[in-house]
C-alpha cells in the first residue's frame, strides 16, 4: 500500500476547481474527438497512403478495438498505480501516439498506431469522470456530470467540422498533430491539481490469461472482418484460419474467465437479466449507429462530391438535439421506464435511417442535414436509459465491472459494425452495378443514344465511357448506401422487444456518463 490516505480529499475550490475542470473536460474531448475526427478524413487518407477507401476504415476500427480490450483494465490499473498517475500517463501516450499517426506513411503504420492510440486512451475516459467527481462536494456531483457530459456530446459535433476543415485547408495528419498541444497542457495542469489526491494502491494479481485471450479472439475476428472481402472470405485459407482462431480462443476465454477468481471481465454479470438484456440492446444499436455514421460521410465525398468540409457540415449537427434533450432524459430516468425511453430512441433511429434510405443521386444538403439533425435526438434518449437498465439491481461492488465489461463489448461492437457496413456496402454496390451494366451494350439504343450525346460535346468514345461509368458508379453505391439503411431501420425496430425483455426495478440507478463515448 503507498502512504496516500485512505479518506476521499476535500472538494477543489476557486481557479484550482475551474482549471481542473476544464483539464479533464478537454482529456475527455480529445478522445471522443479521435473516434469522430478521422471519419470525414478517410478518403484523404486512403487516397494519400495508396489503399482503397474500405480499407481505409481500419483506421477507425483498430482504435475502436484497441480502446475496448483497454476499458477492462482500468480498475485493475488504477488500483496498482492509483487513479492520477495512471490518468496523466495515459494523457502524455496518447499525445506520442498522435504524434506517431501523423508521421505514418503507410496503412500498416498508422493501423499499428491506431492500436497503441486506442489502448493507451483506455482509462482516459472513465479516469476523468471519477478525478471530476472529486472535485466537487456530493451535492454539486450533477453539476459536475453535466459538464463532464456535455463534452462528450460537443466532441462528434466538432470533430467532423474540425476533421473537414483541416483535411481541406491544411492535411490529414493535423488531425492528429492537433491532440499533442492539447494533450501536454491537460497533463501539465492535472498533474500539478491532482497530484497530491492520488488515490491508494495496492498489487492485486491480473488474469493474464484471460487477458492474452481477450486479445487473440477479439482481434482475430476483427482482422477477420476487415480483410474478409479483400481475400474473398472464406474462400480464402487466411480467414478460414482467423475465424477458427477467433471462434476457439472465445470458447476457451468464456471457459477460462467463469472459473477464475479475479477474472480480466466478470462475464457471470450475465446473468443478471437487466444487464444482458440491456448490453445486447445497447450494443447492436451502437453498432449498427457507428457503422452508419462512418458509411454517410464516405458515400456523399466518394460519389456526391462533396468536400471533406461539406461532409462534415452535413454530419455535425448531429449533436444539436442530443445537447438539447439529453439534461430532460437525465433528470427524468428515474421517473420514467428507462425501456420507454429506449424504446423512443429506437424509433427515432429507425426513422432516421428509413429516411436515409430513399436517398439519390439528386439529394441536396438540406435531405441529408434533416435526418442527421433528429438523430441528435435519439442519441439523446439513447444512451442514458440503456445504461440505466444494465446498471439497475445490481450492488455498488458490481458496478465497475459492469460498465467495463458493458464498455468492451459496446465498443467492440462498434468496430465490428463499422467492418460489416463497410463490407456490405461495398457487396450491394457490385450487385447494383452488374444489374446497371447488364442492358449496356452497341444494340441496346438508350445506350448508344447516351453515347452519342457525350461524344457530340467533345468527348472521346473512351471520355464518354468513363463518364457512363462514373455515373453508374454513382447510382450503384447510391443504391448500395439505401439498402444499409433500410436494413438498419429494420434492425433497430427488432431491437424494441429486445430491451421490453429487461425488468428494471423503479429505483435510482447509477448511469454510465460515459455511454457517449
Amino acid at each position: 500500500m503507498s502512504a496516500v490516505p485512505s479518506h476521499s480529499p476535500p472538494p477543489l475550490s476557486g481557479s484550482s476547481l475551474i482549471l481542473g475542470t476544464v483539464a479533464l473536460s478537454l482529456a475527455t474531448f480529445m478522445n471522443v474527438l479521435d473516434s469522430s475526427i478521422a471519419n470525414v478524413s478517410l478518403p484523404a487518407i486512403a487516397g494519400d497512403i495508396g489503399v482503397s477507401p474500405t480499407q481505409g476504415t481500419w483506421v477507425i476500427t483498430s482504435f475502436g478495438l484497441a480502446n475496448a480490450i483497454s476499458v477492462p483494465l482500468t480498475g485493475w490499473l488504477t488500483q496498482r498505480f492509483g487513479a492520477v498517475r495512471l490518468f496523466v500517463t495515459s494523457v502524455l501516450l496518447f499525445v506520442l501516439a498522435s504524434w506517431l499517426c501523423g508521421l505514418a506513411s503507410s496503412l500498416g503504420a498508422l493501423i499499428g498506431f491506431r492500436v497503441l492510440q486506442g489502448l493507451v486512451a483506455g482509462p482516459m475516459i472513465p479516469l476523468s469522470q471519477t478525478l471530476l467527481l472529486s472535485s466537487y462536494p456530493p451535492g454539486k456531483s450533477g453539476m459536475a456530470l453535466a459538464i463532464w457530459a456535455m463534452t462528450t456530446l460537443v466532441a462528434p459535433v466538432t470533430g467532423p467540422l474540425l476533421g473537414g476543415w483541416i483535411t481541406d485547408n491544411m492535411s490529414w495528419p493535423w488531425i492528429f498533430y492537433i491532440n499533442i498541444p492539447v494533450g501536454l497542457a491537460t497533463a501539465l495542469v492535472t498533474w500539478r491539481i491532482y497530484v497530491k489526491r492520488e488515490t491508494p494502491t495496492q498489487k492485486l494479481p491480473i488474469d493474464t490469461v484471460g487477458l492474452s485471450l481477450l486479445v487473440l479472439w477479439v482481434g482475430a475476428m476483427q482482422i477477420m472482418l476487415d480483410k474478409g472481402k479483400e481475400l474473398d472470405w472464406f474462400a480464402s485459407g487466411e480467414i478460414v484460419a482467423l475465424g477458427v482462431v477467433a471462434l476457439i480462443g472465445f470458447i476457451v476465454f468464456v471457459v477460462w474467465e467463469l472459473t477464475q477468481e479475479h477474472p480480466v471481465v466478470d462475464l457471470r454479470l450475465f446473468a443478471q437479466r437487466n444487464f444482458v438484456f440491456g448490453v445486447v440492446s445497447l450494443s447492436v444499436a451502437y453498432g449498427l449507429f457507428f457503422g452508419n455514421v462512418v458509411l454517410l460521410p464516405m458515400w456523399l465525398q466518394q460519389y456526391m462530391g462533396y468536400t471533406a468540409s461539406a461532409a462534415g457540415m452535413a454530419v455535425a449537427p448531429v449533436g444539436i438535439l442530443a445537447i438539447l434533450l439529453s439534461p430532460f432524459v437525465g433528470k427524468n430516468v428515474t421517473r420514467i421506464d428507462p425501456r420507454i425511453l429506449a424504446t423512443v430512441a429506437f424509433l427515432g433511429f429507425a426513422l432516421v435511417m428509413w429516411m436515409r434510405s430513399h436517398f439519390t443521386v439528386q439529394a441536396d444538403f438540406n435531405a441529408i442535414l434533416v435526418p442527421t439533425i433528429l438523430q441528435g435526438g435519439a442519441i439523446a434518449f439513447f444512451f442514458i436509459p440503456l445504461s440505466a437498465i444494465v446498471f439497475n439491481g445490481l450492488t455498488p461492488d458490481r458496478i465497475p465491472s459492469a460498465s467495463g465489461l458493458s464498455n468492451f463489448v459496446r465498443i467492440t461492437a462498434g468496430a465490428m459494425g463499422t467492418s460489416i457496413v463497410a463490407t456490405v456496402w461495398d457487396d450491394r454496390a457490385t450487385l447494383h452495378h452488374a444489374h446497371l451494366t447488364e442492358k449496356l451494350s452497341q444494340t441496346d439504343g438508350g445506350a448508344v443514344d447516351g453515347f452519342n450525346a457525350l461524344m457530340s460535346t467533345g468527348m472521346s468514345f473512351e471520355q464518354a465511357s468513363a463518364q457512363v461509368a462514373r455515373l453508374i458508379d454513382q447510382q450503384a453505391f447510391t443504391r448500395a448506401a439505401d439498402d444499409v439503411y433500410l436494413v438498419s431501420s429494420l434492425l433497430f425496430l427488432c431491437l424494441i422487444p429486445v430491451v421490453w425483455m429487461a425488468k428494471p426495478r423503479p429505483s435510482p440507478v447509477a448511469v454510465d456518463a460515459g455511454g457517449a463515448h
